[in-house]
């Protein structure tokens, strides 16, 4: 079985992509990267990936990425801080031209890496897999909504074994996203809370849709077992919680935070770091 990965010099593709490596060396599969950047792919061709040198804007460079692959994990995003259109081109367009690819192709399994965010407002309760894709929030720019369109877009494609994983906040391994985080924890009101998901449960979060049988067409949430605070957020910071966050309101106590119910009935998930203290001790941030 050949894999391609795209989006692997990312926070997210970098450390999914040697797990991915070392988690397919003993079944004799094999697993390719598709990167804008030679000289970047050089480690992942030294941990044995095949490397494909391309822009995922490219249809031409698309083909030649799926060519004789088996399945896709597409990681590839274009995250907060970029113009809405590179989102657009990104996350939906470029998504979709990799889904047709694939189809042409003869791919049998596509893996797409999706957010929570598309959820948008919470809904009283932990969000679901089945509850509608309404994405909204300035804070996020066109990330949630291209991300929601990208889903719904591949799981129409005809032909394609599609899964989708939304992901929470993704933090850990010296990812600079908790560090991040700050940037707004500290306009939020102190019980206000942020969903998260450590890289090594993302990646046999996206491992475990990979290679499950007779899941296509399902969307699966991965995420940790505790949402943290916007106080816990200062406080894994090592910085000061500012006073005012306790005088204000929480406008939204369930937006973002996910139920991983179903990944954990049919996938057999189960977080590997369940709260983010727990990674702390670990000295897994």
């Amino acid at each position: 079985m050949l894999t391609l990965v795209t989006g692997a010099t990312g926070e997210v593709g970098r450390r999914f992509v040697p797990r991915l490596l070392q988690w397919v060396a003993a079944a004799g599969d094999e697993v390719r990267v598709l990167v804008r950047d030679e000289a970047r792919g050089a480690a992942f061709a030294e941990l044995g990936a095949q490397v494909v040198v391309g822009d995922l804007r490219d249809e031409g460079a698309l083909g030649k990425a799926v060519a004789g692959a088996d399945a896709v994990v597409n990681v590839a995003a274009a995250f907060r801080g970029v113009p809405d259109e590179e989102a657009w081109a990104i996350n939906r367009d470029a998504a979709l031209a990799l889904g047709r690819a694939a189809v042409v192709s003869g791919v049998r399994r596509f893996v797409q890496v999706s957010t929570g965010l598309v959820y948008g407002t919470g809904r009283g309760r932990m969000l679901v897999e089945d509850d509608p894709v309404v994405p909204g929030g300035a804070m996020w720019g066109a990330y949630a909504r291209s991300k929601g369109e990208a889903e719904r877009g591949l799981l129409a494609l005809d032909g394609l074994d599609v899964r989708v994983g939304r992901l929470a906040f993704v933090y850990g391994e010296g990812d600079p996203h908790l560090a991040d985080s700050l940037q707004w924890a500290g306009n939020w009101a102190a019980t206000q809370r942020l969903h998260m998901v450590h890289h090594a449960d993302v990646g046999q979060g996206l491992a475990r849709l990979l290679r499950a049988p007779g899941v296509g067409g399902r969307v699966y949430n991965i995420a940790d077992d505790a949402p943290v605070t916007a106080v816990e957020l200062h406080q894994l910071n090592g910085a000061a919680v500012p006073a005012e966050l306790y005088e204000r309101t929480d406008p939204d106590p369930w937006f973002g935070i996910t139920s991983t119910g179903r990944i954990r009935r049919e996938l057999g998930y189960r977080p590997l770091y369940p709260t983010v203290w727990g990674a702390v001790d670990a000295g897994a941030l």
